[in-house]
């Protein structure tokens, strides 16, 4: 056996271990806990994140960096992409129809989970070591919990440099093309293609480092005009599909709920393994529970944590509950999740609009994965810069570039397989100490919600 394959072994066995029954009761309970717990609050007042995106409440002399459409937009740019085109389709392949359903679980809870990981983010700011005020777990559970929780805060600032990886979203935007472009002009061949794959991540490399010399403001701006016009372009996309298919429709809901709960899609019927797949994909793609999402919104200017946490919530309904629906209905109802493994993910979701579109599927698809994968790559600088900073400091902030920068450049050619295991593995690390803080801290969180809720009307 050869050293990458002992290697993907290995991380395949971690993945297995750290995404057991013990992390799928914590995020999945731990949601329905933070959901009884506020008694539903955060979804009743959904409609306030309207007004709050508007910029009702906005002022420019609050603490903080970014407003909350871009402290939104920046966060589902981190989640928005390749975990919808490609996780989908790794979901589907990995633990069938079922896992879709699974998926939605977690987007429900998570509603609740991003209300008070948000809210915490700016309740429990800290500062960096040059002054600068930042939020994220590593300092909720320093500012919130004390000395006596913050290896917590370690753990995930560790986990966070290894899982923020740009390598899934390098890889896929490349796989996607080749395979649209450079294969079919024959420009290069499925095993003659290492000099493509890398200057391409050459070229993604030196374009993200443009935008992330401007740092959180820059990356916030760029978010904000990208990630809505994507994901209403992509919806628009998918619907077109959909609507191809439309008497399928039904089949393809009671194939999704009817497999969820027995798992025939999977071989050997492994009912264990279509939630779990659900379940880590869907953390995955929304990130309820695993805690980056509040590297982002922990940035928002504002005095009030609880309007922060009710942007938040947004995140899953439109990550998951809508974007990743419409992948998967595209994927069940076009059928080619039943003509391969489908591993490869991205090549899977373009099969897909392929059976539709001819060979204007795959391009139509590379217009909205191309700016979405290249907004989370940024995305994933920030939040990984901030884990940097926590535990190093801001005084070697230039290496960690650096070495982002060549991460970029090698998943552009790494095995997909490998890169997956490491990015699933470590996203499962950072919600230990995201939902245990979260967990111990929610009470302070129902307190300031009610006293917020109480004191606005309208909200």
């Amino acid at each position: 056996m050869s050293f990458l394959q002992s290697l993907e072994s290995a991380l395949n066995t971690f993945v297995a271990y750290a995404w057991g029954t013990p992390l799928l009761v914590l995020l999945v309970g731990g949601g329905l806990f933070l959901l009884i717990s506020s008694r539903a609050r955060p979804y009743r007042h959904l409609g306030h994140s309207i007004d709050l995106l508007r910029g009702k409440y906005d002022d420019p002399n609050d603490p903080g960096q970014v407003s909350h459409r871009q402290a939104l937009s920046t966060a589902l740019s981190g989640t928005l992409g390749l975990g919808n085109i490609a996780g989908v389709a790794i979901a589907i392949s990995a633990g069938g129809p079922g896992a879709i359903f699974w998926m939605w679980v977690t987007a429900l809870v998570g509603v609740a989970t991003k209300f008070y990981t948000a809210t915490l983010a700016v309740m429990y700011r800290g500062r960096d070591s040059s002054g600068e005020i930042q939020g994220g777990p590593m300092y909720v559970i320093r500012e919130g919990l004390g000395k006596h929780w913050r290896p917590l805060a370690y753990l995930f600032a560790i986990a966070g440099l290894c899982g923020l990886l740009p390598s899934f979203q390098s890889n896929q935007t490349v796989q996607l093309l080749r395979v649209s472009f450079a294969e079919p002009m024959g420009w290069v061949s499925a095993d003659n293609s290492f000099l493509f794959d890398f200057s391409l991540g050459l070229v993604l490399a030196l374009a993200a480092l443009a935008v992330i010399s401007g740092r959180i403001q820059r990356i916030g701006r760029f978010a904000v005009r990208i990630v809505p016009a994507m994901v209403i372009f992509y919806l628009l996309l998918t619907l077109g599909v959909i609507a191809y298919f439309w008497q399928g429709i039904p089949d393809a809901f009671a194939l999704i709920v009817s497999d969820a709960f027995t798992g025939k899609a999977v071989a050997g019927g492994a009912l264990g393994a279509v939630i779990a797949t659900g379940v880590s994909r869907g953390a995955f793609s929304n990130e309820a529970g695993i805690g980056t999402e509040s590297l982002a919104h922990g940035a928002a200017k504002t005095t009030e944590p609880v309007r922060e946490g009710v942007v938040a919530m947004i995140g899953p309904i439109v990550d998951t509950l809508i974007v990743c629906t419409c992948t998967a209905l595209v994927i069940l109802l076009t059928g080619v999740w039943q003509q391969g493994e489908g591993m490869e993910g991205v090549s899977m979701t373009a099969d897909a609009f392929s059976s539709v579109f001819g060979g204007w599927g795959p391009v139509l698809l590379l217009v909205m994965v191309v700016p979405l994968a290249f907004s989370t790559i940024v995305t994933f600088w920030y939040y990984g810069m901030k884990c940097f900073v926590f535990l190093f400091g801001t005084r070697f902030q230039v290496v960690y570039t650096v070495l982002y920068m060549l991460l970029i450049i090698l998943g552009a050619v790494l095995s997909l397989n490998i890169v997956n295991s490491l990015i699933i593995g470590m996203y499962a690390v950072m919600a230990i100490p995201t939902m245990l803080s979260t967990i111990r801290l929610s009470g302070r969180v129902n307190k300031a919600a009610h006293d917020y809720f109480v004191k606005t009307p309208g909200a």
